[in-house]
């Protein structure tokens, strides 16, 4: 997994003593030895991870980590500290600050790029996320809001290597408002996570920790939990498991005897990175539903009917209705714009409650809708017809102190399998037309003559 990484340390000899070891694993290496020098790197050449040394003169690495996480451009980018401080305070200081986790100085080779693995995974996973929303937003649809950074109500289930551990890891997450579940066998945990409602999972390794690992490595196997933060609980000598644990998938750990503030830290980090996912996901799925979406009336737009009348007819049978308001320019110029765009919301309700969930209808264009029935033949289709017309007959739309009585004129046309989508709605809507002509308010169903002569234009 190549990468670039941001190496940031006020003496040279670290700096290249670093750079030959992520050179050596085929990462392409920035250095900075300062921290104005490290920002601008960052803000110009968005590395992938950086590794940010705490003590240097001027501008220590907590400020410049609170620089990177306060700047849109950077937050999102993965801060590992590097330091020959072994307080638990200045971890803690620096999980607060932003930063993912802490090495100490000399870097242990194997656990640097075990935690660069492990980070870089969920980078790539939140890149693409992005990548898609910043695309959307371009599109001119905007994003969500951002997650509070609040924890309180997020869900944590905590698997305990014994019940005195459960019980303080329990007391430490309540402080933050968590919702604790704790479970006492590994697979009591998968049933309880697969749920997919968790925020968090915290793994206690205990003298024999291949169950544990073996969990989180089947929970990066399923759908519900591919995405959910793993945090280990281990032993210092632990070390070992701990690294095969970043590789099957687990995101942090914290090592015993456990600091109730630095726990803490480490799962609101987690929960906070999982729910900026979500939302990134969430602007995903928004988009993808108001490109198909007709933004006035809901319904499906366009675009997205003629896909499905094309994709169905490949395989069945289907019918086409095309549905026009009459006399609809009289509305707006009577009675205003507004009104019209109450009419054809009130329509377009109505259809919507008249039709089948397999059925289909789109606002076609102005105030004309398109529905497609799969699998009707002809007298279903006309009878669907019927009823949608007597629907929209039967009551007056009502808004702005306004009664006004709507109705629809529809044209019908039905195909075999295999018929070109053009033609039944051309066929459709000549149908309409001749309802128009002969008095509105009507439903014809195409002819023969009419299909006809759609297959021919």
């Amino acid at each position: 997994m190549t990468a670039r990484i941001l190496a940031v340390d006020d003496i040279a000899t670290n700096l290249r003593l670093l750079e030959a070891k992520l050179q050596a694993e085929y990462y392409e290496v920035l250095l900075a030895s300062s921290g104005p020098e490290a920002l601008h790197i960052a803000f110009t050449q968005l590395p992938d991870v950086i590794l940010l040394d705490v003590m240097m003169p001027g501008m220590d690495g907590y400020e410049v980590c609170r620089a990177l996480k306060a700047d849109p451009r950077t937050q999102h980018i993965p801060v590992v500290m590097i330091t020959a401080l072994t307080d638990t305070v200045e971890r803690v200081r620096g999980l607060e600050a932003g930063a993912d986790d802490f090495l100490s100085k000399p870097v242990d080779n194997a656990t640097l790029f075990a935690r660069l693995r492990a980070l870089l995974r969920v980078k790539q996973v939140q890149d693409a996320w992005r990548l898609r929303t910043e695309t959307v937003r371009e599109l001119g649809i905007e994003s969500g809001a951002e997650p509070t950074p609040s924890v309180e109500g997020a869900r944590a289930l905590v698997l305990g290597a014994d019940a005195d551990e459960a019980q303080r890891v329990r007391e430490a997450l309540l402080a933050d408002g968590f919702l604790v579940y704790p479970v006492q066998t590994a697979e009591e945990a998968l049933r309880r996570l697969s749920q997919g409602d968790l925020d968090v999972a915290l793994l206690a390794l205990g003298t024999d920790p291949s169950e544990v690992l073996r969990l989180a490595s089947r929970l990066r196997a399923q759908n519900a939990t591919r995405d959910l933060p793993v945090i280990l609980l281990a032993d210092a000598q632990q070390k070992e498991e701990v690294l095969r644990g970043f590789d099957l998938g687990a995101n942090d750990h914290c090592f015993r005897p456990l600091d109730p503030n630095e726990l803490r830290a480490r799962a609101r980090n987690q929960v906070r990175r999982k729910r900026y996912q979500e939302r990134l996901r969430a602007d995903l799925d928004r988009s993808l539903e108001l490109a198909v979406t007709d933004q006035l009336t809901g319904l499906r737009n366009r675009r997205y009917v003629r896909r499905h009348l094309d994709s169905l007819l490949r395989t069945e049978n289907a019918a086409v209705l095309i549905l026009d308001i009459d006399k609809f320019k009289s509305i707006n110029d009577t009675y205003g714009h507004n009104m019209g765009d109450a009419a054809l919301r009130e329509v377009a309700e109505r259809l919507r409650e008249q039709l089948r969930a397999a059925d289909v209808v789109a606002r076609y264009g102005g105030e004309e809708f398109l529905a497609v029935l799969a699998g009707a033949e002809a007298p279903e289709a006309m009878r669907v017809a019927e009823r949608l017309r007597a629907t929209v007959a039967a009551k007056p739309v009502t808004a702005e102190g306004h009664s006004i009585p709507v109705t629809l004129s529809i044209g019908v046309a039905v195909g075999k399998a295999g018929t070109p989508a053009d033609r039944l709605i051309g066929a459709a809507d000549a149908a309409l037309y001749r309802a128009k002509r002969d008095g509105r308010n009507r439903a014809y169903l195409a002819t023969e003559e009419e299909m006809e002569r759609a297959a021919a234009e």
